[in-house]
């Protein structure tokens, strides 16, 4: 690769010989690194990690959270997944809501008790390790590192500081009153203090020790349904007993040989590849790196593919989805046809059928096989709603629910929301596939973004996998107050792009600081 770069690229790539790990935070992927020097495999070593990020970042993760994780066998070439998301209790319906008064322009608060989901990530945890994991580890001796963490404490980064801070309004909203758990003196950690979770560590025992009942009957689960009940939820211990994780087919697209495998829905996986697949019909190379010509046609992509996404996304065990039509190549070339180089779309609306918070994290080791594992609790700290004695926070992933009657993604009992968390793997075409990559990124609905412009950064412009990551990134949002579309673009996108965008009609902000966190692990050889 031979990039010309217009942006400063701060890090050279880490080159490893017998394994790696990329995460958030250097004291989980210090866990995940011990877990490969005892003889674990990548599956073994993400697990670890997720189990420590949920000490080390409890306002972006944890067990009250969801998690997808797709895994690359080394020796067969095959690709497989979990979908760890949870379902919405039984009782919660549409009549319950409304009769409740929440209506679609009206619902609920973000952060409220409805929108907590069953939380999917320990199950996933779990299945993880059985299936995909070495045999040389217990479950026990994988969360080991993170109970150890969590017990001894660990001195609260600079940035972890930050975003706990920015996150502590959810955890001290009235009537939460086991938020101050995840606090110090009733207030965020600050830099350099040591934060200890005795209470996470407890309920990671008890999941290393039981397993699945662990967390989902027993202590735990009585808890869970407790703090729910008492703010007015109707989750019950039968839709956590009656929970488990979905072993899933991943969903894929081909882009000039490399194939990008996504979570299939309920997660937003899709919107990643419809968005390829409508880039595919332009000479991406030819209109330049964040050139104003590139940006336009990426975020006019992006309101394509997130429109149909949103539009045509649910939980396949409850509606009928018309995946095939969406990523057949027709399809994208219709699309493309919307786009025009001199103005931005006036309104874009769902193709026509013939028929937060989160964290990264992705190991490679030394047998070639690689996971690429996401975690969520949605927004910091979910709801805030804190079980007692157990050291986390409930999500609040059933705000993606539509209050629409008609919507393929509205509200119903034991029903699984649109899911922005999603994992990917690059592989080559070959008929059995050989790793390229394993890459993620944070941040809601810029995930399916940032997938896209890293692999393109690497495939079109000849970035390394540092500089893919480093590179000014493009943040397209829809605001429904003001009911348009805004594009973030990072600084070191040149301002003369941002006022030719302008011109073109585009709501443009600029600079700004983050528009997600990547990471990514690159296999041997070339893209």
């Amino acid at each position: 690769m031979d990039a010309d770069l217009t942006f400063s690229s701060r890090r050279s790539p880490v080159v490893c010989l017998h394994g790696c790990v990329a995460s958030s935070q250097s004291l989980a992927s210090t866990v995940g690194l011990d877990v490969l020097k005892l003889g674990g495999n990548a599956a073994d070593a993400a697990v670890a990690i997720a189990a420590a990020l949920a000490v080390t970042e409890p306002f972006s993760t944890g067990p009250g959270g969801d998690a997808f994780c797709l895994f690359y066998n080394g020796k067969t070439g095959e690709i497989s997944g979990i979908n760890g998301s949870g379902r919405s209790p039984k009782a919660q319906t549409l009549d319950l809501m409304e009769g409740r008064g929440y209506t679609a322009d009206a619902p609920p608060s973000l952060f409220d008790v409805l929108n907590v989901t069953v939380p999917g990530a320990p199950a996933c945890w779990c299945d993880t390790v059985h299936l995909f994991g070495s045999g040389k580890l217990s479950l026990q001796g994988v969360l080991g590192g993170a109970v150890e963490l969590a017990e001894v404490g660990f001195p609260v980064a600079e940035v972890t500081a930050h975003h706990w801070a920015k996150g502590v309004a959810a955890l001290r909203d009235a009537g939460k009153e086991l938020g101050g758990d995840l606090l110090l003196d009733n207030r965020a950690p600050k830099c350099g203090q040591v934060f200890r979770n005795p209470a996470l560590a407890q309920t990671l025992k008890e999941l290393g020790e039981r397993g699945k009942a662990g967390f989902y009957q027993g202590r735990v689960a009585q808890a869970i349904v407790d703090v729910i009940g008492r703010h007015g939820g109707v989750m019950t211990l039968d839709d956590l007993s009656g929970h488990d994780s979905e072993v899933i087919t991943p969903i894929s697209t081909e882009y000039k040989g490399v194939h990008l495998w996504e979570p299939p829905p309920n997660s937003q996986g899709l919107a990643a590849l419809l968005l390829l697949n409508i880039l595919e019909n332009f000479s991406v190379k030819g209109l330049g790196h964040n050139s104003s010509d590139y940006i336009h046609v990426l975020v006019e992509a992006v309101r394509l593919a997130l429109t149909d996404a949103l539009c045509y996304l649910g939980d396949p065990n409850h509606v009928t989805l018309p995946v095939q039509t969406l990523l057949h190549k027709t399809y994208s070339q219709q699309r493309a046809r919307s786009i025009s180089m001199n103005r931005a779309m006036e309104g874009v609306k769902p193709g026509q059928m013939t028929g937060s918070d989160t964290v990264y994290l992705c190991v490679i080791d030394s047998q070639g096989n690689a996971c690429s594992f996401v975690n969520s609790t949605y927004m910091a700290f979910g709801t805030g709603l804190v079980p007692n004695g157990c050291g986390f926070s409930l999500q609040n992933r059933g705000a993606n629910f539509s209050l629409h009657r008609n919507h393929l993604n509205c509200v119903a009992g034991g029903k699984r929301p649109y899911h922005t968390i999603i994992a990917a793997l690059l592989t080559d075409s070959a008929p059995k596939p050989q790793l390229l990559a394993a890459l993620g990124v944070m941040g809601a609905f810029m995930q399916p973004q940032g997938h896209i412009q890293v692999l393109l950064n690497m495939l079109e412009f000849g970035m390394n996998p540092q500089q893919a990551l480093d590179a000014p990134r493009v943040h397209v949002q829809y605001d429904h107050r003001a009911d348009e579309w805004v594009i973030n673009l990072e600084e070191g996108v040149d301002g003369k792009v941002a006022k030719e965008l302008r011109r073109r009609g585009h709501r443009v902000n600029w600079p700004v600081t983050d528009a997600g966190s990547c990471c990514s692990l690159h296999h041997s050889g070339e893209m």
